[in-house]
């Protein structure tokens, strides 16, 4: 409730782009293409944390995206969670074909049919209070939207708690972090059920370490959770090169509505998971 004011300041009061600072809206067309990237990619930190899952990243945590991510995390602007979502779906379809390729077809259908599961990182209930919102919950949310317009049933289940208080992360190094986090997140009771319902994708706006969504997938895992890969919308660009490859830029080709979004790759894992592509106002949707 008590973000509603931003979010009418918002419609009434000129703003300019989160990501450049241009006026003509809270994200202009560039930096919605910026948020996508050369597309969804998989990223490895250095080194990578034990009991980590493979992760996908939309793009680097660097420039525009970095700014948009800070403007809605830390400033409350809430219009961003859609475009932050769409990068986030690309991520989640990336980490699916991946899933498919090492363990087999069935994968993608959930074991069944389920639904895909997306499981985000809770953050500490304190931040919450302070933000007056849960960035990486409203993400996914956006996300699972675009999953399921694109024929992809997916569903966000947020049943990850702190079970104890922890240190800021800010300033740890990787080691540091890991020991700061071990055994902090706990399943809800009884979301076992809810959990064997389909394949689990743990998701979060941003991994620098690993560290965080480590221990979600441990959490996970213990309540009975399949999880077969980790998704976010943006990656330390380091962990783009310990991957195997440099991190993805901005593509260069415009059209009338803006920047078109993506490379083959992830025009082709969005086509196998979602079933289309949709391409709005020069982001991914």
């Amino acid at each position: 409730m008590r973000m509603w004011w931003r979010e009418i300041a918002g419609l009434v009061l000129p703003a300019g782009c989160a990501g450049c600072g241009r006026a003509g809206g809270a994200l202009c067309g560039r930096c919605g293409a910026a948020l996508c990237g050369a597309g969804a990619r998989r990223v490895r930190p250095s080194p990578p944390p034990p009991g980590l899952p493979p992760v996908h990243a939309a793009v680097a945590y660097e420039d525009e995206a970095r700014a948009v991510l800070l403007a809605h995390k830390e400033r409350g602007e809430l219009r961003l969670a859609a475009a932050l979502g769409e990068a986030l779906a690309g991520a989640v379809a990336g980490a699916m074909v991946g899933a498919v390729a090492g363990a087999g077809a069935g994968v993608a259908g959930g074991g069944g049919g389920g639904p895909l599961l997306l499981v985000p990182v809770p953050s500490a209930r304190r931040a919450v209070a302070a933000r007056g919102h849960d960035p990486a919950r409203r993400i996914a949310r956006a996300a699972a939207g675009v999953l399921r317009r694109g024929g992809r049933p997916a569903r966000v289940l947020p049943v990850l708690r702190q079970q104890r208080s922890v240190t800021d992360q800010a300033g740890l190094d990787a080691r540091r972090r890991l020991e700061n986090l071990a055994g902090a997140l706990s399943a809800a009771p009884g979301c076992g059920r809810l959990l064997a319902e389909g394949p689990v994708v743990l998701v979060d706006d941003l991994m620098t370490t690993g560290a965080s969504l480590a221990e979600a997938a441990r959490a996970v895992r213990a309540a009975g959770g399949a999880v077969v890969g980790a998704a976010v919308v943006a990656a330390a660009a380091r962990s783009f090169t310990a991957a195997g490859g440099p991190a993805p830029s901005a593509p260069e080709s415009e059209t009338e509505s803006g920047i078109v979004c993506g490379t083959p790759y992830e025009r082709g894992s969005l086509l196998m998971i979602s079933g289309r592509k949709h391409l709005i106002g020069g982001t991914c949707r």
